[in-house]
């Protein structure tokens, strides 16, 4: 979901990269220096498993005239705070791999890669280029896709109805609660609910936001609609709709009778055991999944039907947002600096060691068509053919979320979820929210 605490659509890149090491001991200050045999560049990123650091030992090899310094941070708002420290210091990375909220608040201070572009759109796939743009500028480069939704435990659905799944089959609410039902006459929990205010508040709620509209500048005006209170969200049929979805993902959560304790870890094992059918969460939960002994082996994730339309948007897409980018700095850089860190990022990117390092060693998904490299993360293909087929809800508008969004808003799913509040509480509580934020 942190200009000023906010967990990404991704607290999921926060908990993939929550085991990493603090400030690096170097001298931060060659943000904009120069070495005697080449240029020196400064990245400011969080070091996961060492792959970076091993990422750059492999470039140096490649291009020794370039010396690159890593600048390590912790993952969360420790992360945004440094960077933010460094900015008010005038003393900015050459590099950083920032969040979307983040590239947005520092806008004026990066290089624009217009320059880039056409190249990147070409190496991507369809729709991630402009999934990032700000105000129509490139400012960051993609690295790694997050997709989300309903994930699934083949084994435990195969059992229940009898045969081979094909998610595509769901493709309204009516046809998920048939499903659990089967589930259910089996004997297993049809589905799990993680009950945390990032995942409700940040994952679950901003579905409602992406779906007004597949124009990512529609759903921002649809969010500023919101401030004004000119938009009537009882009567706004993605809301309704993802409510009486949430209503039958209610009814039928392994974890109803204590919906909050919010467990990550205990969830997204039991879910990995087969304990439950369905889990709303990300491919993120495979870096808690993977390790867990006597798991059940294939997985996938199919969407969150709104309604009973099966051609309404977002009935057969997933949500997906890159929530890191590459950034250049432009206020204290040179040229030349600027010119290797672009080499740079093109070579983590599409070259063999700098995809290995992010699909094998970080467990992630990439946003590019040439993958020489196949990741273990068993989830990631479902994800990367609902990329590839377009079939995506298009969270371009998730950088224009405020930074307590999740929290405010995900306890107000907490409420809802455990019936404290009824819809009419929920939405009164949600349009009071957006109304604060007017000034903002």
């Amino acid at each position: 979901m942190k200009i000023k605490e906010q967990i990404k659509l991704g607290v999921c890149t926060a908990l993939l990269l929550s085991t990493l090491a603090a400030c690096s001991n170097e001298d931060a200050s060659s943000g904009g220096a120069q070495s005697e045999k080449g240029v020196k560049i400064t990245f400011y990123t969080v070091d996961q498993n060492n792959a970076f650091t091993e990422m750059v030992k492999a470039y140096q090899q490649v291009r020794p005239e370039v010396k690159i310094e890593l600048l390590n941070a912790q993952a969360g708002t420790d992360y945004i705070q440094k960077y933010e420290a460094l900015q008010a210091s005038s003393n900015p990375p050459t590099a950083a791999m920032l969040e979307q909220q983040t590239v947005l608040k520092f806008k004026d201070a990066l290089l624009d890669l217009e320059p880039e572009k056409a190249k990147y759109e070409a190496l991507t796939l369809p729709g991630t280029i402009e999934r990032n743009l700000f105000e129509g500028k490139f400012l960051g480069v993609p690295w790694t896709t997050q997709g989300y939704g309903l994930l699934y435990n083949k084994r435990v659905v195969e059992e229940a109805i009898g045969g081979t799944f094909d998610p595509a089959s769901v493709k309204t609410r009516n046809d998920l609660e048939a499903l659990f039902k089967k589930v259910e006459a089996a004997g297993k929990a049809p589905v799990m609910i993680h009950g945390s205010d990032w995942s409700l508040g940040s994952h679950y709620l901003s579905l409602a936001y992406g779906l007004q509209s597949k124009k990512v500048e529609d759903n921002r005006i649809f969010l500023e609609g919101l401030k004004k209170g000119s938009v009537d969200l009882s009567g706004n049929p993605q809301i309704n709709g993802l409510l009486d979805t949430f209503d039958l993902l209610k009814k039928y959560n392994l974890r109803k009778n204590d919906p909050i304790v919010a467990d990550f870890n205990k969830d997204t094992i039991d879910f990995a055991k087969g304990n439950a059918a369905f889990y709303f969460m990300g491919d993120w939960a495979w870096s808690v999944m993977d390790p867990v002994e006597g798991r059940d082996k294939e997985f996938g994730i199919m969407p969150v039907p709104i309604n009973n339309n099966p051609d309404d948007y977002g009935n057969q897409e997933i949500p997906v947002l890159e929530p890191f980018l590459y950034t250049i700095d432009k206020t204290r850089s040179t040229p030349e600096q600027q010119q290797a860190a672009k080499q740079f990022f093109e070579w983590m990117v599409t070259s063999e060691q700098g995809q290995s390092a992010i699909i094998s060693k970080m467990g992630l998904i990439m946003p590019y068509k040439d993958l020489k490299v196949k990741g273990a993360n068993a989830i990631s293909p479902s994800i990367s053919n609902y990329v590839k087929e377009g079939k995506v809800i298009n969270l371009g508008m998730f950088k224009f979320l405020p930074g307590d969004h999740y929290a405010k808003l995900g306890a107000s799913m907490q409420k809802y979820l455990i019936n404290k509040i009824d819809r009419k509480g929920f939405i009164k509580e949600m349009e009071s929210y957006w109304k604060s934020q007017a000034s903002n």
